[in-house]
């Protein structure tokens, strides 16, 4: 019996498979038009549909295993670097060591480029890839669950309802990251805390820690061994200019002024692809050091990822015009005033303050 088989990603014997279920669905075909071929006339999309689908089933057609399927979305990836950022830069990654289980723990920008970078890092330094943890509120199509698994996704189960059902599925989760790291030397990308950090503040959700406890507490684990035993990495991803900036900036001004933001219904999915195709500048991915034992308590394991996470945080041009426009003085970037100029008055000072609190935060860090 599988314990996981209901959160886990794909295996190699169960990719092919899928990618031939993947390549005959309407709802996938489609959204590949409509990402691709967005200014195409739509009388032309019942062709399009046919050609899209007869390209996809021969590029599938020489996928048999997860690897296989990751070098496609490495070709991908080369491509997207290429034409959305300046720079990506990888700091630490040389203190990583092959054939060990990392636990990253990541502070949260964006829902699909976040784990991609930390991925695409360990695979030009000749690492193993990551599984990483996906909400399964972002997996309301089918077809982006199987995409999600086949790039080695495993589900976290946030919509699980009652006491109950929550702490089965946290147990579950628990004991699916203890395994992939302790028995099958796999490394791991989960965010700090649930969703985005769509004000730029990060900070760990202590629900998060005792969760990855849960499973070694049964096992009469103190909280310092299970910890230690997990190799936890904070990682730190910084973005010169944030693809749904002005979205985030949106959802918090409507929610400061209202009190509540309804979702559309596949807003996530738009989030993902502008995160994907959005100019992002320089990107900068920081390793920080594995926490090793000596931590008593959630509450101080949270303080070691923040201190390590804020103050390895890769501050940008655009964090620092930002905090100067806040406090009156001329920008020191002419880009990032051009940048604003396309932003809606009525979102500037909250989108400001996205870009500068990285920034603060990292100076009320350091002056401890």
């Amino acid at each position: 019996m599988d314990q996981f088989h209901d959160i886990r990603p794909y295996n190699d014997d169960e990719v092919a498979e899928v990618l031939q279920n993947l390549v005959t669905t309407p709802d996938f075909i489609n959204t590949i038009i409509g990402f691709r071929f967005a200014k195409w006339p739509k009388w032309t999309r019942g062709a399009l549909a046919l050609v899209v689908k007869l390209a996809l089933k021969r590029q599938v057609a020489k996928i048999s295993n997860v690897h296989e399927f990751q070098m496609l979305v490495a070709d991908y990836m080369e491509r997207m670097i290429k034409t959305t950022t300046t720079n990506v830069e990888y700091r630490g990654i040389e203190k990583l060591q092959k054939g060990v289980g990392y636990l990253f723990l990541s502070n949260h920008r964006d829902i699909a480029m976040d784990p991609a970078f930390v991925n695409y890092g360990l695979y030009l330094a000749g690492l193993d890839t990551v599984r990483i943890a996906i909400g399964d509120n972002l997996l309301r199509r089918p077809f982006v669950s199987d995409l999600m698994r086949l790039n080695k996704s495993f589900i976290v189960k946030r919509s699980a309802n009652g006491i109950r059902e929550m702490m089965a599925a946290f147990g579950q989760l628990s004991a699916y990251i203890t395994e992939s790291l302790t028995k099958d030397q796999c490394n791991i990308w989960i965010a700090q805390k649930e969703g985005r950090a769509k004000d730029g503040l990060d900070q760990t959700d202590p629900a998060i820690i005792k969760m990855f406890f849960m499973s070694q507490k049964k096992e009469k684990k103190s909280f310092a061994e299970a910890m230690a035993n997990l190799k936890v990495v904070p990682v730190s991803i910084s973005y010169e200019y944030d693809p749904c900036a002005f979205d985030k900036a949106n959802e918090l001004h409507q929610k400061s002024s209202t009190g509540s933001y309804e979702k559309a219904e596949f807003e996530d999915i738009d989030s993902i692809k502008n995160g994907i195709v959005g100019q992002k500048g320089k990107v900068v991915v920081t390793f920080g050091d594995v926490i090793k034992d000596g931590f008593e308590t959630p509450e101080e394991f949270v303080e070691e990822v923040d201190r390590q996470i804020i103050t390895n945080y890769a501050i940008q041009s655009t964090n620092e015009a930002a905090l100067a426009m806040q406090i009156g003085q001329t920008s020191p970037d002419a880009a990032f005033s051009r940048y604003l100029e396309e932003c809606p008055q009525d979102l500037r000072d909250t989108v400001l303050a996205m870009y500068a609190n990285p920034l603060k935060q990292q100076q009320k860090y350091l002056a401890k």
